[in-house]
């Protein structure tokens, strides 16, 4: 039998009744006919793509978008029949496996569509796809002139049925920008363009968080929220739209406590000098867990409801807090450096705003050695 070993001491706590509660948020700005596709690549963020889709699911959602033919497969191999889409296309090799798993892959070039079609008609079935239209990302998918250069090939394909239409807006977090209004003239133009052309797509969508809570899409059938259910704001401009609550709690507890006198240096380069005598925790987290080492000498942590400071450089597995003013600190004690604890709260966006980054990359960045624990219901 394998030997059960006690839990590590440093983990991310994923609440998952918070989870349920941006999905409303993000359910607030649909119209009656529109569906959520939840966006739940790069391992839902973080969060774990598994455990969220499942939560998701038991909210109510059917449709799951992923980056990777191997982020369906770790949802297929979960049991989750949901359609899914990957975002990321097809790559050569990879049109058996599609169909086999009956995934949608994101249509973005002519090459594809032709490997798509030669091995669904060796199968003698079809494919169904999402045709992405490139109104102004400048990243991939067809551009509208392409497009209508393709479309007569397209329309030949009989193994590869067009079911959506998508889009990805480039601005929609600058809510005064008018390239977001550009690309919805665009998107609409090819939309009309196809339709003339006996191309009538079943799901048409172009919403990501941004989109969704800022813009008129209400043409689409499905929206695409993403950061907004791990509790992160697509831009500044949305604090007043969205009552949003952190989805990943990041915790380690204190390994040692250490008394310094004056003059001490602490950490790689002793840029932290000791200025009194002071009292240092040391948790065991650094960054090869995914917490950054710009934080060196400027992050926080939650400590017996207060914000304490981080002293000295982040190591890869260990980093120091100062706590000399929290005398009841002890060995074992819970810090928390991201998410809420006693009150007092860390967003993604507070990190990613030290950082000068975005909660997408601080969430992301929690490294899979970080043991992730879900909580159901909210404390």
């Amino acid at each position: 039998m394998e030997k059960a070993y006690p839990p590590r001491p440093t983990w991310a706590e994923i609440d998952l009744a918070a989870l349920d509660h941006n999905l409303r948020q993000a359910e607030k700005f649909c119209l009656p006919h529109q569906r959520v596709l939840a966006v739940v690549k790069a391992d839902a963020y973080g969060h774990g793509a598994v455990p969220v889709t499942r939560r998701l699911q038991s909210a109510g959602v059917n449709d799951f978008g992923v980056a990777t033919l191997e982020e369906a497969l770790e949802l297929r191999g979960a049991g989750i029949d949901d359609p899914i889409l990957v975002f990321g296309g097809c790559h050569p090799g990879q049109e058996s496996m599609f169909l086999q798993q009956r995934v949608m892959p994101v249509l973005l070039d002519l090459e594809t569509a032709l490997r798509l079609d030669a091995e669904a008609r060796r199968q003698q079935t079809q494919i169904k796809v999402h045709l992405k239209v490139d109104s102004g990302m400048g990243r991939v998918g067809f551009l509208p002139a392409q497009l209508r250069e393709f479309l007569p090939t397209l329309q030949q394909l009989k193994g590869v049925q067009i079911v959506g239409l998508m889009s990805h807006f480039a601005c929609a977090d600058e809510l005064e920008k008018g390239v977001t209004t550009q690309q919805l003239e665009r998107f609409r133009a090819t939309r009309a363009m196809l339709r003339e052309a006996g191309i009538v797509p079943a799901d048409i969508h172009v919403s990501n968080s941004a989109g969704l809570t800022g813009w008129d899409g209400q043409e689409a059938t499905l929206v695409r929220p993403g950061i907004m259910l791990y509790g992160g704001l697509p831009g500044p401009d949305f604090t007043d739209r969205l009552e949003l609550k952190p989805v990943m709690h990041l915790r380690s507890c204190i390994a040692q406590l250490r008394k310094l006198p004056v003059g001490s240096g602490v950490s790689y380069g002793h840029n932290f000098i000791a200025a009194r005598e002071t009292t240092v925790a040391v948790l065991p987290i650094g960054y090869a867990d995914g917490y950054n080492r710009l934080f060196s000498n400027c992050g926080q942590g939650i400590l017996h409801g207060k914000k304490i400071p981080l002293i000295g450089r982040v190591c890869m597995d260990w980093i120091m807090f100062d706590v000399t003013d929290l005398p009841q600190a002890r060995v074992g004690d819970c810090l928390t450096l991201l998410g809420s604890a006693d009150g007092q709260t860390i967003l993604g966006d507070d990190l990613a705003a030290q950082l000068e980054t975005i909660s997408y990359e601080v969430f992301c960045r929690i490294d899979k050695r970080v043991p992730r624990r879900y909580r159901q219901d909210s404390a």
